[in-house]
C-alpha cells in the first residue's frame, strides 16, 4: 500500500481527538533503533567491548523478537546510565538525537504524524525504549503522549533499574489500553503503526493496524490477516554501488564546470562568470548524472520578475544551495555559515563567487558580514541566503533568524520565498551520498518591504515563515513524496 492510499485513509476518518494514532518508535517511526547511537556512544567512551557492540547492533538489525532478546538489550541500556545524573543523560539523548538519530526520520512517518494532527487526532509514540531516546522525537514531533519503558531515578541519579514494566509485546498494548480509557480514544476508530512482530498484540488493540517496513514475523502475519503493508524508503547504511556512482558523477560534473568557470572568469574578468558557469551548467549536469530531477511546479516566473531582491529557502540538506543555483543560474550572492567555508569544493566555489561568511556565535561579525551584502544588492545582485541559518534535523521548518529580513529592508529590495520539498531526502542529514528522487519547488509571489521598519521587523519574519509553512502544509501537486529506493 502507497503513502498516498494510508494519507487517503486518514483523510477519511473523523476529526477529533477521539481517535487515535500511535506509532511504534524504532524502526517504524525512525530507521533502525535509536539505542544504536547509544551504544556507539559507549564505543566511543571505552565503556563497552567490540564484542558487545557487534551482537547489540546485529540484534538490532535482525529486529528483537524475543522476550530474552529484548531483556539483554534493556539491561545494556540501563547499565550504561547506572549512577549517572538524570541531567546528564538528558542532554546526551538530545545530542545523540539531533546528530544521529534526527537524519534517521521515516519520511513517510513524518507524514503520517502531521496528517493525524491535521484531523486533530491524538497521536502517541509507544515504544519498549526509555524516554531519554524518545522524548527528543516527539519534542520535534509536536506530540504530546509519549509512552515507553520507565527508568528508576533516585534523587536525581539513575539507578539502572525500570520503575515499572517494559513496554514490550504485551507490555506496549497495555499501555495503548490505558491511554485509550484516561483520554476517551475510541480505539474502533484509530490507528496504529510498527514494523516488529512483537507488537503484533499492539496492533490488535485498534480497528486500523498498518505494519511499517515490517519484519519477516509481522510481515507474514500482517499479510494472512489483511493488514495494510507501507514500505519505507531506506535511511543510512552502507550506501550502494550507484549511489556511490551517482555521487561521484555529481561531484565529477561540478569539477569540470568549475575548472571552465574560473577559466572564463579570468579571461572575462567576471567573478559572476564563475557561479553563471558552476552553478547553471555544473549543476544540471551534475544533479541529472545522480537521477535527481527539480521541478518548480509553481511560480516559477517569480524567480526573475522582481531582481535584485533577497530570495529565501527552507534548508534541509547540503544539496539546497546547488538547487538555488540551478534555479536562480546567476546574478545572485549568497550569505553562509562560517563552516562552509571548509566544504570541500563547494567552499572554494563560495568564497570565488563572493558569498559572505557569517559566524553564528558573533553577533558583531555578523552585522559586519551584512553591511556589504545591503551595498550588493543596492547595486543590482540579488542574495540568496536560508533564514533557518542552518540545516534543519527533520522536515520540520527552524525557527527564521531576522539577518535576511534587515538587508531586505535597508536595500528596499522584495523579498522572494523559495519552499523547496523533498531536498532532505535525496540527501539528507549527514548522508555523504546522493539518492535518486525528484525535489519539488514552489517559488512565492515577492513580498514587498518597502513599508517595514525595525519595530515591526518580527512581524514581517513570522508572516514569511507562515507563508512556509502554509505552502508546505497544502502542497501545489498534493502529499505525494517522490522518492526511489
Amino acid at each position: 500500500m502507497s503513502l498516498d492510499e494510508r494519507l487517503a485513509a486518514i483523510a477519511a476518518a473523523p476529526d477529533g481527538p477521539q481517535v487515535g494514532a500511535f506509532f511504534d518508535y524504532d524502526g517504524t517511526v525512525i530507521s533502525g533503533y535509536s539505542a544504536q547511537a547509544f551504544y556507539r556512544h559507549r564505543m566511543l567512551g571505552l565503556d563497552i567491548g567490540p564484542i558487545e557492540l557487534a551482537r547489540t547492533l546485529l540484534m538490532s538489525a535482525q529486529g528483537i523478537e524475543s522476550p530474552e532478546d529484548f531483556a539483554a538489550f534493556l539491561e545494556l541500556s540501563l547499565g550504561a546510565w547506572k549512577g549517572r545524573p538524570i541531567e546528564e543523560i538528558e542532554e546526551l539523548g538530545n545530542s545523540l538525537f539531533k546528530h544521529d538519530i534526527a537524519s534517521r526520520l521515516h519520511p513517510e512517518a513524518w507524514a503520517l504524524v502531521r496528517a493525524h494532527q491535521a484531523k486533530g487526532h491524538t497521536v502517541a509514540l509507544a515504544s519498549s525504549a526509555t524516554r531519554f531516546q524518545v522524548e527528543p522525537m516527539a519534542r520535534e514531533l509536536e506530540v504530546e503522549h509519549v509512552l515507553c519503558t520507565p527508568v528508576e531515578v533516585i534523587d536525581g541519579i539513575v539507578t539502572g533499574r525500570t520503575s515499572g514494566p517494559p513496554l514490550w509485546a504485551g507490555g506496549k498494548a497495555r499501555a495503548v489500553l490505558e491511554l485509550a480509557e484516561t483520554e476517551s480514544i475510541d480505539l474502533d476508530a484509530s490507528f496504529a503503526y510498527s514494523n516488529g512482530g512483537e507488537d503484533i498484540e499492539f496492533l490488535d488493540t485498534v480497528a486500523h493496524p498498518v505494519a511499517v517496513a515490517p519484519h519477516k514475523l509481522l510481515r507474514a502475519e500482517a499479510e494472512r490477516r489483511g493488514w495494510p503493508i507501507l514500505e519505507c524508503v531506506s535511511r543510512g547504511g552502507t550506501p550502494g554501488i550507484k549511489e556511490v556512482a551517482r555521487t561521484a558523477g555529481f561531484y565529477g560534473a561540478f569539477a569540470a564546470a568549475f575548472g571552465a568557470g574560473v577559466g572564463l572568469s579570468l579571461l572575462n574578468r567576471r567573478r559572476d562568470t564563475l557561479l553563471e558557469i558552476t552553478g547553471g551548467v555544473g549543476a544540471d549536469v551534475g544533479l541529472a548524472l545522480a537521477g535527481i530531477d527539480v521541478k518548480v511546479v509553481r511560480g516559477h516566473e517569480h524567480l526573475w520578475s522582481a531582481r535584485p531582491c533577497v530570495f529565501v529557502f527552507n534548508h534541509q540538506s547540503k544539496l539546497d544551495p546547488i538547487l538555488v543555483m540551478k534555479l536562480l543560474r546567476g546574478g545572485f550572492t549568497g550569505v553562509a555559515k562560517k563552516e562552509a567555508k571548509n566544504v570541500p569544493g563547494f567552499g572554494q566555489l563560495f568564497q570565488l563567487a563572493g558569498v559572505a561568511f557569517v559566524d553564528r556565535g558573533n553577533t558583531e561579525q555578523a552585522k559586519q558580514a551584512m553591511a556589504p551584502a545591503v551595498e550588493k544588492v543596492r547595486s543590482g545582485m540579488s542574495l540568496v541566503i536560508a533564514p533557518e541559518g542552518t540545516r534543519s534535523a527533520t522536515p520540520r521548518l527552524g525557527r527564521f533568524k531576522k539577518g535576511p529580513f534587515h538587508i531586505a529592508m535597508q536595500a528596499e529590495v522584495p523579498m522572494v520565498p523559495i519552499v523547496i520539498r523533498n531536498a532532505g531526502e535525496v540527501m539528507w542529514r549527514g548522508a555523504q551520498t546522493l539518492r535518486p528522487g525528484t525535489v519539488e519547488v514552489t517559488v512565492l509571489p515577492p513580498v514587498d518591504t518597502s513599508s517595514w521598519t525595525v519595530e515591526t521587523i518580527t512581524d514581517h519574519v513570522d508572516d514569511v515563515r507562515g507563508m512556509f509553512l502554509d505552502t508546505l502544509a497544502d502542497w501545489p501537486t498534493g502529499p505525494r513524496l517522490e522518492l526511489h529506493a
